[in-house]
């Protein structure tokens, strides 16, 4: 049966391998409607390739190269802010969020609202606005199903049904590119450095999240809201190999996991097609030649973002949406050349120092504690420019 299938953020990463999924597919779904932030070309290709019916790009500007690029199709264009979320409330049924970052709010929040099937890759979303998101998805139906590979595999060991049964929750993390090497050492490391990530192959951001653990900490926050257990009952630890993608521990102290090799394709088939399963052209898992899989503690001192993770956490109300703000705005500073690898944590931390966590409970709130966070994280960054 063909389902309806929209896609934000359908040039990056997920995107990408999503419209491999499609393409893969024929006659599973049928693409409603696809957006991107700028990237004209990669939008009007992937439009015009599994046939979408609209197409909107984030860049305003952007509108007459689109629609130029489009010429000759029945698809529908538009651009701005707008637009993307005009692309979440059309009636795909199946909507994956894919953009990046803190962007990623309104459209997201926009298809939860009309009650659509959410494939979450977007993990800022519920970080930001997890109370808000949540309570917009239970008035709604709206079903919210994770992308992250660590949370998609808690999804499936997860006992939906006795989730009082749940004794632990455990992401795994690979430790990223910087795992073995001194705190010391990290200082004058690269973008490049710090992108190589060991085992996945992400966007820039992501795998920056990734090399200061800042990732696995927005993820712990994410599965706060996802599943129905308390922080208490939160873990991480380090696997470099990525084949252990999560694991569930039970009451009776059976512990569940879900292995896979690490190809973004198998959540995000997951996700795409639930409650079903779909082939993927992902390697198959041979635990002969991998031979061992190890684990280890995090280090919360040589990747103290991991710490700040689990402090905003406890702390509730607004402090994860400052959290994420401010780590966004160290990220790109990083990425520009303004700052050192280490500068990220410490604008993060100086940035929730100075701005108390309170209560949120509507978008509105969050974007403006959202841009408040951006504001000091920014002063942060140019107080610390050579």
């Amino acid at each position: 049966m063909t389902r309806t299938l929209t896609i934000l953020g359908a040039t990056g990463s997920v995107g990408s391998q999503a419209l491999d999924l499609v393409t893969r597919n024929p006659g599973r779904w049928q693409v409603e409607a696809l957006t991107a932030n700028s990237d004209v070309e990669g939008l009007a290709k992937a439009a015009r390739a599994c046939g979408a019916r609209f197409a909107a790009i984030a860049d305003e500007t952007a509108y007459a190269a689109l629609k130029d690029a489009l010429a000759g199709t029945d698809i529908e264009v538009a651009a701005g802010k707008d637009a993307i979320c005009e692309a979440a409330r059309r009636p795909g049924e199946v909507v994956l969020t894919a953009i990046v970052g803190a962007a990623g709010l309104g459209p997201t929040l926009a298809a939860v609202e009309r009650g659509a099937t959410l494939g979450i890759a977007n993990k800022e979303t519920l970080v930001c606005a997890g109370p808000v998101v949540t309570a917009a998805a239970k008035a709604s139906g709206a079903r919210l199903l994770p992308v992250d590979s660590e949370h998609n595999a808690v999804f499936q060991v997860f006992d939906h049904d006795q989730p009082d049964r749940v004794a632990k929750i455990i992401l795994t993390c690979s430790g990223g590119p910087f795992r073995t090497r001194a705190r010391a050492e990290l200082k004058t490391v690269s973008v490049a450095d710090a992108c190589k990530h060991p085992t996945w192959s992400m966007g820039a951001k992501i795998s920056i999240d990734s090399a200061t653990l800042m990732n696995k900490g927005l993820e712990l926050i994410e599965a706060w809201h996802l599943f129905p257990v308390g922080a208490e009952k939160l873990d991480v630890i380090i696997h470099p190999q990525s084949v252990v993608h999560s694991m569930v521990e039970y009451v009776d102290g059976s512990v569940l996991a879900q292995l896979g090799s690490p190809d973004m394709r198998i959540p995000i088939a997951y996700a795409m097609a639930w409650p079903e399963r779909i082939a993927t052209p992902a390697a198959r898992l041979d635990l002969a030649r991998i031979g061992s899989l190890t684990f280890e503690a995090p280090d919360l001192e040589r990747f103290p973002c991991l710490a700040l993770a689990w402090d905003a956490l406890r702390a509730g109300g607004s402090a994860p949406c400052i959290l994420n703000a401010a780590n966004e705005v160290a990220v790109a500073a990083f990425i520009a050349g303004q700052v050192s690898f280490l500068d990220i944590d410490a604008i993060v931390a100086a940035t929730l120092s100075r701005l108390p966590a309170g209560p949120v409970g509507s978008l509105a709130e969050v974007l403006a504690v959202d841009a408040d966070a951006r504001r000091v994280a920014g002063d942060e960054v140019r107080a610390r420019l050579p």
